[in-house]
């Protein structure tokens, strides 16, 4: 992407797809969608280096691994608009026998996806192993991890969290969705977890917020903030600050919206606040 408008009309466009898609089925997540849009088009147009193509071994690029993989509608859309596979794909979203399940899958053989995401708490650990395999194939890209703050509920992650910083892991930048909302209300209510970024620096973690979490210029200055820590002996945190339902009024504020889709009159509503950008699948 050349400037920073390009990346904000591509943000739009990839809320439309998302919107679309769970009310053509009338099922999916659309709120941490929403909320992660801005992380996603900036991770993959500025901040990951990749190259062209897409094989599973992933060497001499940059990797990313979802694991919140509920929030599938916005990272099928970032992958099909950056080239990996066709747009018009889009439309077969939670469809049978499609490649784009409720949940990412790679028994299709969808380009972009690495590993089977959504049952919470593993996408940590499978990037570290990725990224310790980088490491012993003398390969200097990194890896990037998301997953939700709810999602650290899960005690898999700390054993990860642990093993990273004690195996100095420092290709790593994991990114947690600080959006403070999950499926049963807030996380502060259904399982406070305290100060994030005490806890992963108790872990021996070096750890960064991006407070401003649905802006693109702040994401892609916090994330090579992030890059240019790594490889200091220590696994990179992000905390990034998010809205979930980001850009849709009656989304925002709420965790309502964590696993539901749009009526008709809603999804216009919703659109109508986005105004397409580079044409619909």
């Amino acid at each position: 992407m050349s400037n920073i408008q390009q990346l904000q009309d591509l943000t739009t466009q990839v809320r439309r797809d998302i919107l679309r898609m769970v009310h053509a089925v009338n099922s999916g997540h659309p709120g941490g969608s929403l909320g992660c849009t801005e992380f996603l088009v900036s991770l993959y147009q500025e901040v990951m280096n990749r190259k062209e193509g897409f094989d599973m071994n992933g060497i001499d690029e940059d990797l990313f691994f979802l694991s919140n993989g509920h929030i599938s509608p916005v990272f099928y859309s970032v992958l099909a608009r950056s080239g990996y596979f066709p747009v018009s794909e889009l439309a077969t979203f939670r469809k049978l026998n499609t490649r784009l399940q409720g949940h990412p899958t790679t028994h299709e053989g969808l380009p972009g996806i690495r590993v089977a995401s959504g049952s919470l708490g593993q996408g940590l650990s499978v990037a570290i192993g990725a990224a310790q395999a980088k490491k012993l194939n003398n390969d200097n890209h990194l890896v990037f991890a998301l997953t939700g703050d709810g999602e650290l509920q899960e005690g898999q992650n700390w054993e990860a969290i642990m093993y990273a910083s004690a195996k100095n892991v420092d290709n790593l930048i994991a990114t947690v969705d600080y959006n403070r909302q999950q499926i049963d209300g807030s996380t502060k209510d259904v399982l406070n977890m305290g100060n994030l970024k005490a806890k992963f620096e108790a872990f021996d973690w070096d750890v960064l917020e991006i407070t401003d979490g649905n802006n693109n210029e702040a994401i892609i200055a916090g994330m090579k903030e992030a890059k240019s820590r790594t490889g200091k002996g220590k696994p990179v945190c992000v905390i990034l600050h998010t809205e979930m339902g980001n850009g849709v009024d009656f989304m925002m504020h709420t965790h309502a919206w964590h696993g539901k889709a749009p009526s008709d009159e809603q999804l216009a509503n919703a659109l109508g606040q986005n105004p397409e950008t580079l044409g619909d699948y």
